[in-house]
């Protein structure tokens, strides 16, 4: 696996090979409320893509791009996810048309689980969070020869995510402030090098499960502890190398919110606009509601809702 950033040739190119096979989600143009009065901002509606969440990109990508190259047989794809990577997964098996395995922590969300057995997926729960299903998806990838995808470390994944930050570009006046919510990074790193002159990229995490944060603490990517409502979506317990040196010496800024303000982040959306999304997914709209993220100067305020396979609840 290679640890090089992903450039924006590469977003260009996962965006000219998924084309036509995903949706192109929409945005809305809104006002959101915050501490200090409504703010202008531009929501990308991702959470409309198929699966659910943006995931879908970066797993057909990764697919498409074997498929082309002949690295894809019989046995097919496998990956390793506590939900959203393996439903992306096993939609782009579906349309490629190819055997998808995911191993999913048995901590994953029923609604999760029963979505990817609809889908075709085959399913091993395994463990009880993402490294254990991780370190299981290795063995059995060694023993298989199936093509292995991952969450959020993997070139064409990073690069399909990244195609979300080409079509921002497309539909709204730019520059941009984009504010999206991290767990591996493989959306920060694929929006990030999606970016153009003048464009700003702001990471969003909750504060129990804060892989970006702690990373440009220490200076690189490390362990982290989990402690969160939001660690079934955003439940990496490190930032990916991927993103990592994709967003070195950019326009990134790292922000934590506490599961108060994003589970009200999260209720205010559902009250407002009836828009059900994930708790991990609220963190990006916590970030703008408490006032620790505006606009730079001379851009527009844009939020990716990048995910909303969740219960029909809105409690915790």
């Amino acid at each position: 696996m290679s640890n090089d950033a992903v450039t924006r040739a590469d977003v260009i190119a996962a965006q000219d090979r998924i084309a036509g096979h995903l949706r192109r989600t929409p945005t809305l143009r809104t006002a959101l409320p915050t501490v200090d009065g409504p703010v202008e901002v531009v929501i990308k509606l991702e959470y409309l893509q198929l699966g659910g969440c943006f995931k879908a990109r970066g797993s057909l990508n990764a697919v498409l791009h074997a498929a082309n190259d002949g690295r894809l047989d019989d046995a097919g794809v496998l990956v390793a996810s506590g939900g959203n990577a393996a439903i992306g997964a096993a939609w782009a098996g579906r349309i490629a048309g190819c055997r998808c395995t995911v191993v999913i922590p048995e901590t994953a969300p029923t609604v999760k689980v029963e979505r990817l057995r609809a889908l075709g997926a085959d399913v091993d729960l395994i463990g009880r969070r993402y490294q254990d299903a991780a370190d299981a998806a290795a063995q059995m990838i060694r023993r298989s020869g199936a093509l292995a995808l991952h969450a959020y470390d993997l070139p064409d994944i990073v690069a399909g995510a990244g195609t979300i930050g080409l079509e921002l570009a497309e539909d709204v006046d730019g520059p941009l402030t984009c504010v999206v919510c991290v767990g591996g990074g493989g959306l920060l790193g694929g929006m990030t090098a999606a970016t153009g002159p003048g464009d700003r990229m702001v990471g969003v995490e909750p504060i129990g499960a804060s892989c970006l944060h702690q990373a440009i603490d220490a200076g690189r990517p490390v362990p982290v502890e989990l402690d969160s409502v939001a660690a079934d979506s955003l439940g990496a317990t490190r930032l990916g190398d991927i993103c990592w040196a994709t967003i070195a010496g950019r326009e990134v800024t790292s922000v934590t919110v506490s599961d108060a303000d994003l589970i009200a982040a999260r209720r205010m959306l559902w009250t407002d606009y009836r828009i059900l999304v994930e708790h991990g997914t609220a963190s990006a709209v916590a970030a703008i509601c408490t006032g620790q993220v505006t606009a730079a100067p001379d851009t527009t305020l844009c939020v990716v809702l990048c995910g909303a396979n969740t219960p029909f609840t809105l409690d915790p």
